[in-house]
């Protein structure tokens, strides 16, 4: 059911509501470009032939540790297709997520502005390709949101990576092919 807020419709978060974001854990991130519009490249031979805009995607990506190195991040299985990115991220124990009896830590960023969080780092990411696009006058729009998932086995993180190493020789049967909103 969609929420008003300022008197406009908005769509209720996706985000499991009894999980804080910031804990330590191994999220599955898929990020689209709006409308799925093919902005970074084609997938010729099971592997990407990357535009620009696809290669700074993946050089962005890896950007991830260095920028956020207070955040003790480590990066997984991760893949460019043509009109979406896959990722595995993973947030260990750091300052930010250290247990707080005080101040239930289910309950930090729910009012506050989201940071040093999965949904701070996916923001950081898309911002800096929007940016490098914005810069060099290249066409290029993310959609609003991502989609995550929480890895909670290592079953799970195995069918995840190879799902993810998998993609490029999948494309013509993944639903993100010639996919349209």
């Amino acid at each position: 059911m969609k929420e008003l807020f300022n008197n406009k419709y908005r769509v209720p978060s996706a985000r499991l509501k009894s999980w804080n974001y910031a804990n330590e854990g191994i999220y599955f991130v898929t990020i689209c470009t709006k409308n799925r519009e093919q902005y970074f490249g084609c997938i010729c031979d099971s592997s990407l032939v990357p535009t620009e805009i696809g290669k700074i995607a993946w050089i962005e990506w890896f950007k991830t540790i260095e920028m956020r190195p207070d955040m003790n991040i480590e990066l997984g299985e991760f893949i460019v297709m043509p009109n979406h990115v896959h990722g595995i991220i993973m947030i260990g124990r750091n300052q930010y997520n250290k247990p707080d009896y005080s101040n239930s830590p289910a309950l930090q960023n729910v009012f506050l502005a989201q940071s040093k969080n999965l949904a701070s780092i996916i923001r950081g990411f898309k911002s800096s390709v929007s940016s490098y696009a914005k810069k060099n006058n290249i066409a290029f729009e993310w959609q609003t949101r991502f989609h995550e998932h929480i890895i909670r086995s290592e079953n799970d993180y195995q069918i995840i990576a190879n799902y993810i190493i998998n993609n490029p020789a999948k494309w013509q049967e993944d639903q993100m092919y010639n996919a349209k909103i």
